[in-house]
């Protein structure tokens, strides 16, 4: 793999004598009449993207009632089918003692619809307002409900779907 890519690389900086230096040496989609090739995550990649949401969420709850926010470092990885996986962890968004959370979810339900988003809503076992935004990518979703603790919200999440390398072992903290 490494050898490939030095291969692809050095091939890149040789160039197209044939050519400028300013057009490109390797045909693009449009060129090809192909779809462009869209590149798998690793499950780092899927990590860093779901946190990365988790805290566009948490920027959208009003900052004069926001506490703190905590965002759990690893998390675990769930089946999305016989093949891939999906890493899922959450955050925690503390607030000001007596806000009222409902509001806030709703809030974002709001939000999330407005930009067309698929959002669904449902009650949690303790009766609690939460949403599940849904994006269009496989395996990808953030619940968004009352903590388990008062004064919280909660962004449970689910990444977008992976394949992990081969060998490795998708038990433990990721």
């Amino acid at each position: 793999m490494v050898v490939l890519a030095l291969l692809m690389g050095l091939a890149g900086c040789a160039g197209n004598p044939n050519s400028s230096s300013t057009e490109a040496t390797v045909p693009i989609a449009t060129q090809t009449q192909e779809e462009p090739m869209t590149t798998e995550l690793t499950w780092q990649e899927a990590k860093a993207h779901t946190q990365a949401i988790q805290l566009e969420i948490a920027a959208l709850i009003p900052k004069d009632v926001v506490v703190s926010i905590d965002q759990k470092k690893t998390g675990v990885l769930l089946s999305c089918n016989k093949t891939q996986h999906n890493w899922n962890a959450s955050t925690t968004v503390t607030v000001l003692e007596g806000t009222k959370i409902e509001p806030i979810v709703k809030s974002l339900e709001a939000h999330y619809r407005t930009i067309g988003t698929k959002v669904s809503i449902d009650t949690d076992v303790n009766g609690r307002y939460r949403i599940q935004i849904d994006p269009p990518t496989p395996g990808e979703s953030y619940i968004v409900s009352e903590g388990f603790s008062p004064n919280e919200i909660r962004i449970a999440s689910g990444s977008p779907c992976f394949t992990l390398p081969e060998g490795t072992y998708p038990g433990g903290d990721f």
